[in-house]
This record gives structure tokens, C-alpha cells and sequence, in this order.
């Protein structure tokens, strides 16, 4: 073990710097202030070698069965797969019977009062051509949101350790419970959380490392000192015109406030008590895992403005286990379901425990109004619960206003 230095040469905690001196060198070159006859600046030493550790050694953490290899505390620790991956899935509650698809589509009356909402909000546009326009045709280009989302709880261990303050020790008292074996109340459904737990049977008692169980350490202000260079005289000891420097009284250092002239502070590490309660500590988290695919059915609306907007929920369906979607009339909802649904039990069963599934299919109602005004035909898209419009050649508008 090495011994922790100190100039102020303390016995219980080292020796004196090999060839220490008492007087420690001169005022700092190219000092401002004017010559002064006295003692040398007194200076302080070197941040002396200390034999604390910033991380705990392997040699610290004892071999606790069923736990071997377990990693110290913020190495990440490496994630333990649940007992039953690689095992057949339990198995699935019956398939949900066909399910019989009814989209809805907007009336002309419901297209004709978006377009003259619409023409209201801008400052420069004429409500006439909505009023007076004659459709043609409403076409539906509705686009669909299937989203999945796999609700998984992981569970990973870490050696952790804490200031021992009488704790109970109960290493080697009994085995300690498998990972997966001990209890713990899930959160809400689809709601990330995590949690920590102290697994039984693994705390034992140890010197603390970074203080090697004295409980202190060096003081960093003045580098385990116990005074600092006097900032009146600048360690001189005198003051211009040879005066001695009362700040100081004559000796260039002055007690630092960081451990009150002593060199020592209290272990941040073991707060002081020179011993660490170890254990093994368990991190339990459940995350819901989301993935979306939303259809684009080429209509020539942009379908980045989705985003921007809500839809009806068609279909929501909740299962330990979800089964793809089948027979929804836009079959690219069908094969996206059938591939994430599959991605989804490739990816989490063989690391995860899967609590629940939900899947949900979204209808963003997407309308291609056709009309006519002025013996001219145009064009416009109703898009979303909000009933927004998009339109790129609106009638009767001034050169000034943007498309929005």
C-alpha cells in the first residue's frame, strides 16, 4: 500500500518528500511587483503520489455464485437474457377474427367549408371561389399509419458499492437469488421506467480504495499542504519597502480554507467512514419499443404534411404476443405489419422479457378535391382529422401570398 504525502508531515500518513527542503524557491519570474529584501517566496510543493485509486480494483469484488463475471459499477454490465429465450413463445390467444374495414370519406359539403376556412386565414384570398365552386370529382387517397410497439422489461447486474454505515452484511449467508428470480412490480403498460434493487445475499465490507481505508484524502486546493501561497506578498513574506507582510505574518503561506490548514479533507468516496459496503445491484428497465410505416399512395399530396396532422384509430389490438395484421385493404399495411411483427420478435426475445404488445392502424383521411370556377378547373387536398387544405393554384388570390 502506498502511503499518502503531506508536507505537513504527519506521521500516521507518510514520510517527507525525498530531498524536501524548507524554503521552496523565489517570487514567480516576471512578478510586477518591486524587489523586496526578505525570505524567498515560499511555494508549494508537487501534488504528492497518492496511493488511493479513482476506480475499485478487481481484487475487491469477491466471487459470489451464479454472479461470476459480473462488471463493476458504470461499465454498463452486459444485459441477461430471460430464462425461457430460445424456448418455444407461449403460446398466442386466438387470432382476432376478420375484422371488416369501413373508411370513411368526406361529403362535398365537408371539402367546400375546409377551402372557405381555408380562404378565410388568408389575409389576401377570396372566400368566392370556395362558395361558388362546382366539383367534379372527390377522390380518396387516404394514407395509413401502422405503428407497433413491443413493451420489454431487461435486466442487467453491476457490482455498485456504498459508504458502510452498519448496513447489514449478508454475503455467503445463503445463495443469492437468480436475476430473473427476483420480484418486481412492472409500470404502467407501454410507459418507460426503471428501476434499481440490491440483490440479497451479495453485501460484504471492504477498505475503502480511494482513501485506503483512512477515511481522507489529500486536500486538492492546496494539494494535501495545508497552507497556500500568500497572495498579499506572493509567498515573499514582505511587502514593497520591506515591510513584512501582516497577511501572512512574515512566513509567505497562509492556512488554506479548504481543510482549514490540516492537508486532509473527508472521503467523497466512503464519506469519511474508511469502509465500503459492496454488493451486486440489479437494473431492471422497461422500455416500449415503437416503429411506424406509413403508406404513401402516390396522390401527389406531400406526404411529409402528415405529421403535422391527427387521424382516427381504425384499429387497436393488444396481445402478450400480437399477430400480423391480415386482409386491411391497403396490403402494404398488411406486409408492414407482417415484417415489423417479425423484427420485433427477432430483436427483443432473445435479450428481453416481451410484457405485452399493441398495434394500431391510423387513417390520416386524405381527399383530392377536383372542382371548376370560371370555366377553370383546379385542384386541392383535405388532409387529416383537422380538415386541413393544400393547394398550390387557389383562385382569386394576390401575388403577394405564399402557399402555406
Amino acid at each position: 500500500m502506498h502511503a499518502i504525502f503531506s508536507c505537513n508531515q504527519r506521521s500516521s500518513y507518510g514520510i517527507m518528500y525525498p530531498n524536501q527542503r524548507s524554503s521552496y524557491g523565489s517570487m514567480y519570474p516576471g512578478s510586477q511587483l518591486p524587489a523586496a529584501v526578505g525570505h524567498p517566496a515560499v511555494l508549494a510543493p508537487q501534488n504528492p503520489p497518492y496511493g488511493g485509486l479513482a476506480a475499485p480494483p478487481a481484487r475487491m469484488f469477491d466471487t459470489v455464485p451464479g454472479y461470476e463475471g459480473t462488471s463493476p459499477e458504470g461499465s454498463g454490465g452486459g444485459f441477461l437474457p430471460p430464462p425461457d429465450a430460445g424456448l418455444p413463445d407461449p403460446p398466442r390467444e386466438p387470432a382476432p377474427v376478420q375484422t371488416e374495414w369501413n373508411i370513411p370519406s368526406i361529403s362535398e359539403d365537408t371539402a367546400r367549408d375546409a377551402l372557405v376556412q381555408y380562404a378565410s386565414s388568408k389575409c389576401c384570398y377570396s372566400t368566392d371561389p370556395a362558395e361558388q365552386l362546382v366539383f367534379s370529382n372527390l377522390e380518396a387517397h387516404n394514407t395509413y399509419r401502422y405503428r407497433l410497439e413491443t413493451f420489454t422489461e431487461s435486466r442487467s447486474t453491476e457490482w455498485a458499492h456504498e459508504a458502510y454505515r452498519g448496513q447489514p452484511v449478508d454475503a455467503y449467508t445463503q445463495p443469492p437469488p437468480a436475476p430473473w428470480v427476483i420480484p418486481a412490480k412492472a409500470p404502467t403498460m407501454f410507459k418507460d421506467a426503471t428501476q434499481e434493487i440490491k440483490i440479497p445475499n451479495t453485501a460484504y465490507v471492504k477498505p475503502c480504495h480511494t482513501c485506503t481505508g483512512t477515511g481522507k484524502t489529500p486536500c486538492t486546493k492546496c494539494t494535501g499542504c495545508g497552507s497556500k501561497q500568500c497572495w498579499v506578498c506572493s509567498g515573499s513574506g514582505v511587502r514593497a519597502g520591506g515591510e513584512s507582510c501582516h497577511h501572512c505574518k512574515g512566513t509567505g503561506r497562509t492556512n488554506c480554507d479548504g481543510c482549514k490548514g490540516t492537508g486532509l479533507n473527508s472521503c467523497d468516496t466512503c464519506k469519511g467512514k474508511g469502509q465500503l459496503l459492496v454488493y451486486i445491484k440489479l437494473k431492471i428497465k422497461w422500455k416500449n419499443n415503437m416503429d411506424d410505416f406509413v403508406g404513401d399512395q402516390q396522390s401527389g399530396f406531400p406526404i411529409s404534411r402528415v405529421s403535422a396532422v391527427t387521424g382516427k384509430k381504425v384499429f387497436v389490438e393488444k396481445q402478450h404476443m400480437v399477430y400480423p395484421v391480415v386482409g386491411f385493404p391497403d396490403p402494404a399495411i398488411s406486409r408492414a405489419a407482417k415484417r415489423l411483427v417479425r423484427q420485433h420478435h427477432d430483436k427483443f426475445a432473445p435479450t428481453c422479457r416481451i410484457l405485452q404488445q399493441r398495434q394500431t392502424i391510423e387513417l390520416i383521411p386524405i381527399t383530392k378535391a377536383s372542382y371548376s370556377f370560371q370555366e377553370k378547373e383546379y385542384t386541392y387536398f383535405v388532409y387529416g382529422a383537422e380538415h386541413k387544405v393544400y393547394t398550390e393554384d387557389y383562385p382569386a388570390k394576390c401575388c403577394c401570398c405564399t402557399i402555406i
